[in-house]
Order: structure tokens, then C-alpha cells, then sequence
């Protein structure tokens, strides 16, 4: 144990900034340059030039953004244009690659100056300590989104007992086997799908895959999440939950307050707000969502597809404000859970497959629109193991995962579920040392 928190911090940055060099190498000056710069535009914004600090953290901040993430994205629609018009002319693609978890600290610093251009915080004068909040390491490559107002007292001050290591540790532990024990293996079923042409593809497998490929990215990005939450408590960090069981929401307004919700939060507050939230006119209101599910869609990923499933899920927020939801009302919990749940997972055929045409063709065939030679079934993709798991899987999208939690307040429960989560931890430590597939989904963000 450091014996002050200033040595803590200094620790802290030190060891986030070789963790993220160890893996990006010289990137790392990126997330430096952005502490820099944020870190002085928010000493500028309180010492009266306000506009001036919080276009040089704006224009830093979505310049890192634009230029490493969507840059060649733009390239190669203006060539696909110029080819459209006959001009025999391309643009040469940069190349260059996408630094590992960039959307989420530029989204981190943005939301500091902003609160302190708005007088919700006060400049951090210790750049050490900004420095910490920045690059902590356990959310630095895939969130949660924290901001600056949460864990700002806890910069200065913090204190870790052994009931929050221990609950940090558990918490880990959780996440390792959300990850390799589910994530992973709903993964290979899914990838198994789209791996195939979907005229190739029986609907039922297509349909199979699609359940598969929305239970892996669950698994795997609260995974992430509680990992996350887990190390940063071992070194005295309380940071926001990400997600609440989302696959039981009974709309896609309800989905989005339980699915990644330091994402979904930070576009209501720093976009959506601003812009005039719902205290506008009706027509502004629809043109508020659209835009912000536009900009959600491209945060995720630069490609048509991702473009399309923000609105695709921008559209079904409207039509629910519009009458929708009502209906929903009347009808009941049950039917406003399965419309909520063939919603997301259309959406997700969009967010998995590259490109959009193929993805059309892929909601075609399960829809039975567009006929498939039947070669892929779902007899293929299964063993005995990966059902136990698909089951399990299932079943722990719902609240059930609580009831189990509360194994741990009698004697006999906690043993038996310790004993089932240290077996599964040991499973999941086995996964990763025989280098069994592991994809991350989230790499592109």
C-alpha cells in the first residue's frame, strides 16, 4: 500500500500508460496529447476564455476521432462517388490504424471541459490527478464511459478496504467468465452463421446465429465492464454500472436505459440535451433523435451498417413516442419484451455483418423472403457442451443472475457458489492459456 494519494496517482499513471504503450506502442501519444491539451483548455475555459478552452478540447478531441477513425472511411465514399460520376480519380487511403479504445477517452476528456465550461466542475490544477482520471487502465480500452463529476472526489481522496478488494476481485473473476466461458463460445456459433453466405444458410441457423451473436456481445462487453469495475475498485475506484440486464426491456426506449448506459447517458447529456432534448416541437424532437442515433451508430464503427442500425433504432424510438408505445402499454409486459427483443436483433444482424447489402440478404433469408440452398443448419453448430452453455447463457440475461447472488447470504449457498465461481475462474485462466478463440469485439472503438 502507497502511503499517499499522490503516489497512488503517480502509480496509477504510470501503469495505465506502459499498459496501453505495451500493446499500441507509440499510439500512446495520442492519449497524452489529448491529456495535455484537455487539461490546459480546461484551465483556460475557467480562467474566463471559455470559448477558446473548449473549441481547442473540441476541436482536438473529434480531430483525433475524425481523422483515425473515419478518415479513410470518407476517403473511400468520395472514391466510390468519383467512380460513380465516371472521373477516372481516387484519393489514396491513409492506412492508418485505429488506436484501441480512442472513442472512449476522447469522450472521457470531452465530458470534463464541457462540465467545466458549464460550471458543473472545476479545472483539475494537478495534472497528475487528471492524468489518472484519463488513463485509468481498467476502463481505458472499453469503457465504462466514466466522467470527471463521479470520481473526482475520489482523485484526491480514496481508501480501499479489504470487503472492496475482495468485492473487486469477485466482480473480475465474474467478468473473466462471462467472457472466456460464454462470450467466447456463443462467438464461435455465431461466427459459424456469418461466416457462411446466408444463401447458403437455413433460416433456423440464420435465426440460431443471430440469437448466438446478441447473447456474445452482451457477454462480452459487460464482461469487459465488470472487469472494469472490478479492477478499478482494487485500487480504491467506485465507478459507474454499464448495464442492467437489457434483454428484458419491454421497449427500445427501456433497452437503451439498460444497454451501455455510460454511452447512452453521455449522448442525452453532452447531445441530445443540447440540442433541445424533448422541450422542442415535435418534428425538432424526431429530427433530435435521428441525429443522435446517427452520431451513435458512427461512434460504433465506421461503416454503412453501423450508420444504418443507430437509425434503424432511431427510427423505432420515434414511431414509440408517436403511438407506439401506448399500444405496447395496452397490450402488455409480454408482448412489449418480444417486440423489443425481435427489434434488437434485427439491429444486430446490422451491427455484425460488414456490409449492409449482405445484411439485407441475411434478414431476407430469415424471413423467409429470400430462399437459401439449406447447406448450413444448426445441427452444426452444436455440441453437448455449447448447449449447456447457450442454455446457461440464456438464462443469465434475466434478473435470475441476482437470485443466485443471493446464495451468498447463508453458509451452505456461499460455499456452493464460490466453489462454482473459482471452478469456472479456473476454466476461464485454462481458456487463456491454451489460446482457444477469443475475438474482442469492441477493438474498433
Amino acid at each position: 500500500m502507497l502511503p499517499n494519494i499522490s503516489l497512488k496517482n503517480i502509480f496509477i499513471v504510470i501503469a495505465s500508460l506502459f499498459f496501453y504503450a505495451w500493446g499500441e506502442q507509440e499510439v500512446v501519444l495520442i492519449m497524452i496529447t489529448s491529456i495535455v491539451v484537455d487539461y490546459y483548455a480546461a484551465i483556460l475555459i475557467e480562467g474566463g476564455k471559455r470559448k477558446l478552452g473548449l473549441i481547442m478540447s473540441l476541436t482536438c478531441n473529434l480531430g483525433l476521432l475524425l481523422t483515425f477513425k473515419y478518415l479513410d472511411f470518407a476517403i473511400g465514399n468520395i472514391n466510390e462517388l468519383l467512380e460513380l460520376l465516371q472521373i477516372n480519380y481516387s484519393l489514396a487511403k491513409s492506412g492508418i490504424a485505429l488506436p484501441i479504445g480512442i472513442s472512449f477517452y476522447t469522450f472521457q476528456t470531452m465530458s470534463y471541459t464541457i462540465d467545466v465550461y458549464r460550471g458543473n466542475a472545476k479545472a483539475n490544477r494537478n495534472i497528475v490527478e487528471f492524468a489518472t482520471y484519463v488513463s485509468l487502465f481498467p476502463q481505458l480500452i472499453a469503457g465504462p464511459i466514466v466522467r470527471y463529476i463521479d470520481v473526482v472526489e475520489q482523485l484526491k481522496s480514496r481508501y480501499t478496504s479489504l470487503n472492496d478488494t475482495w468485492l473487486g476481485i469477485e466482480r473480475f473473476m465474474i467478468g473473466m467468465v462471462k467472457k472466456m466461458v460464454f462470450a467466447n463460445t456463443f462467438a464461435e456459433i455465431a461466427d459459424q452463421c456469418f461466416g457462411n453466405a446466408a444463401t447458403s444458410t437455413s433460416p433456423a441457423a440464420m435465426w440460431m446465429g443471430t440469437i448466438a451473436y446478441s447473447c456474445q456481445i452482451y457477454f462480452d462487453f459487460s464482461a469487459y465492464s465488470d472487469m472494469a469495475i472490478g479492477l478499478s475498485r482494487v485500487f480504491g475506484f467506485k465507478i459507474p454500472e454499464n448495464f442492467n440486464y437489457p434483454y428484458i426491456a419491454k421497449s427500445i426506449q427501456d433497452f437503451w436505459r439498460r444497454w451501455h448506459i455510460s454511452l447512452s447517458t453521455w449522448f442525452r447529456d453532452y447531445l441530445y440535451i443540447p440540442l433541445g432534448g424533448s422541450r422542442v416541437s415535435n418534428s425538432r424532437l424526431y429530427f433530435n433523435l435521428i441525429l443522435v442515433f446517427l452520431v451513435t451508430g458512427l461512434w460504433h464503427g465506421s461503416s454503412w451498417s453501423f450508420v444504418f442500425w443507430g437509425l434503424f433504432h432511431g427510427f423505432f424510438l420515434i414511431i414509440e413516442r408517436l403511438f407506439l408505445g401506448k399500444v405496447l402499454k395496452k397490450l402488455g409486459a409480454t408482448v412489449g419484451h418480444l417486440y423489443t427483443i425481435l427489434v434488437v436483433m434485427v439491429g444486430w444482424v446490422f451491427f455484425r455483418v460488414e456490409k449492409l447489402e449482405d445484411a439485407i440478404t441475411s434478414l431476407k433469408v430469415m424471413f423467409f423472403i429470400e430462399k437459401s440452398d439449406n447447406v448450413v443448419t444448426t445441427a452444426m453448430y452444436f455440441n453437448n457442451y455449447k448447449w449447456v452453455i447457450f442454455i446457461l447463457g440464456l438464462l443469465f440475461l434475466t434478473p435470475i443472475f441476482k437470485k443466485i447472488m443471493l446464495l451468498k447470504n447463508s453458509k451452505m449457498g456461499s460455499v456452493v457458489y464460490y466453489i462454482a465461481l473459482f471452478a469456472l475462474f479456473v476454466v476461464s485462466i485454462a481458456f487463456i492459456a491454451a489460446g482457444t478463440y477469443d475475438p474482442f469485439i469492441y477493438f474498433r472503438f
